[in-house]
């Protein structure tokens, strides 16, 4: 099985787990998540990692696609622009800005607890490419959740990401 559906299955974007880690992040960030429609994007905004052989490289990179897909179908463009620019790369290289789920999303692990998130992202094996050159796995998630904070706080208002490079292809 490859490490995208894993991860949706039981990892970082376990489809029980993560979307409600991202409404309580939405929620901190803009208020009560009441519109429906928002709900699904909670479920939605990462189902194209199913299948994906990989989360951070080309293949991983183009995972809001589909569910983009499924919520403009359902809502429009609106709720189309909200998950496809939901990831800063994906955003970044098509030139536009990132949409506030991208924000909540982003804040959304540093809200779990920490034994929740790491026996995730060990047990299918995210953690190696998350963590690749850090000195430990330890290391890399106190990294990774402080920059989230940083990154979230310092971009919740829709502030230009200067922060976050766009790969080359």
């Amino acid at each position: 099985m490859r490490v995208g559906t894993r991860s949706l299955l039981y990892g970082a974007h376990c489809w029980f787990l993560h979307p409600f880690f991202t409404a309580w992040a939405w929620w901190k960030l803009y208020g009560p998540p009441l519109d429906p429609r928002l709900w699904f994007a909670f479920f939605l905004h990462d189902i194209g990692y199913w299948g994906s052989s990989n989360m951070d490289g080309p293949e991983g990179e183009r995972h809001p696609e589909v569910g983009a897909h499924i919520m403009g179908c359902l809502f429009g463009r609106r709720w189309f622009d909200l998950c496809l620019y939901h990831s800063r790369y994906y955003s970044k290289r098509a030139g536009r800005s990132f949409s506030r789920l991208c924000v909540a999303d982003k804040l959304s692990p540093a809200l779990e607890p920490r034994w929740l998130y790491l026996m995730r992202v060990k047990a299918t094996g995210e953690v190696l490419e998350y963590s690749a050159g850090r000195p430990s796995i330890d290391d890399w998630y106190a990294e990774f959740r402080s920059y989230m904070r940083k990154w979230v706080y310092a971009h919740r208002d829709g502030e230009e990401d200067t922060w976050t490079r766009a790969r080359e292809e």
